[in-house]
């Protein structure tokens, strides 16, 4: 029998350690101590016992409620939901899963205040892309980097600065926005939607200005996104990769052979703008981003139609003019202002040539 504190406090507690400690992540499995992400490093929470699969399995129904949790203990294997405690000043996306049959949770911390650009330390050149009314926008990194963070900041803009009507398609639902000049629907593939696809689609015809979609997942998702993006709206979206000519090439490799040459004509026509960025340790402590930056200007749009993406982050290096920003550029502008060092960068810089 567990003779620990009831489930609800239990998870209260480390929710709130999640918040203390600044951590993204908090990690919880049957037999080990609860294990938070703090600036990108793992590290157990000490001074409480591991965790029983009483109180793992207890909190699986907090989290997912006395309705849903029955269908992961019986039926699926991994749930994506959202977590929105009372009173805490962080949400949480939540992914619920099994290993070696038992149940396990990972939390990713969300702030319910929207960050600035600012705020963010990001390049103020970014707020480009908030402008256009029609186009597509991507935000590449690898997972936990913050593209999710910035993409909700540049919508968030968006939301302060034009009468628009945005609507979010993402799972689960991630930042919340506080409606400011814009008309804003959020919806949850799951509850709200069957399927990212079937989400897009039907936007055309719910009369938006902006769609977002919370990840560029598989072909299908890619090319109704490409479609909306050609219709006259602006759509945002983000993709697990790492700098911009990759993020081309992920998205012309997702379609057969055979239509390649067809995707690589729509989406040098749609394309905007990609973001891609890292978060790094701070020498100050915590983490700051060093970010690529890459404009659709007509040498670009004419690369990709060529299939010439090797040739794209020469452009990027000759593309200041155009609100463009290299890696390499983004990192030694934060070396010489002494935010990073060459040490604490390398390991997601591999590239990085030696001091």
């Amino acid at each position: 029998m567990n003779s620990g504190p009831a489930p609800e406090k239990l998870l209260a507690e480390l929710l709130a350690e999640v918040l203390s400690l600044g951590a993204s992540d908090l990690h919880v499995s049957v037999g080990r101590l609860p294990i938070v992400r703090v600036d990108g490093a793992l590290r157990a929470l000490e001074g409480r016992p591991p965790l029983s699969m009483d109180d793992v399995t207890s909190m699986v129904q907090v989290v997912m409620g006395i309705d849903r949790s029955p269908l992961f203990f019986t039926e699926r294997r991994e749930v994506d939901i959202a977590y929105d405690p009372a009173g805490s000043e962080l949400r949480f996306r939540v992914n619920v899963f099994w290993s070696r049959g038992e149940p396990t949770i990972v939390f990713r911390s969300i702030p319910r205040v929207i960050r600035t650009i600012r705020d963010l330390n990001l390049p103020e050149t970014l707020l480009r892309f908030t402008e256009p009314r029609q186009g597509f926008i991507l935000l590449a990194a690898p997972s936990g980097h913050g593209k999710t963070t910035t993409m909700a900041t540049l919508v968030d803009h968006i939301n302060h600065t034009r009468s628009d009507h945005i609507i979010t398609i993402e799972d689960p639902v991630e930042y919340v926005f506080t409606e400011v000049r814009s008309l804003i629907h959020q919806r949850e593939v799951g509850s709200d939607a069957r399927s990212f696809p079937a989400a897009i689609r039907a936007a055309l015809r719910e009369d938006p200005n902006v769609v977002v979609i919370g990840e560029m997942r598989d072909l299908e998702t890619i090319a109704t996104a490409l479609t909306v993006s050609e219709t006259g709206h602006l759509v945002f979206g983000t993709i697990h990769t790492n700098d911009a000519a990759q993020t081309i090439d992920r998205i012309l490799d997702a379609f057969p052979a055979e239509r390649q040459a067809e995707v690589r004509v729509q989406l040098a026509a749609t394309l905007t703008g990609i973001v891609s960025q890292r978060l790094v340790p701070r020498a100050s402590g915590g983490r700051i981003p060093i970010v690529e930056i890459l404009a659709a200007t007509p040498a670009v749009r004419n690369l990709i139609r060529e299939g010439e993406t090797a040739q794209i982050p020469g452009l990027i290096q000759t593309g200041a003019e155009y609100g463009m920003i290299s890696l390499e550029r983004s990192v030694a502008e934060l070396l010489r202002r002494g935010e990073v060092t060459p040490d604490s960068i390398r390991p997601y810089l591999p590239t990085l040539p030696p001091p």
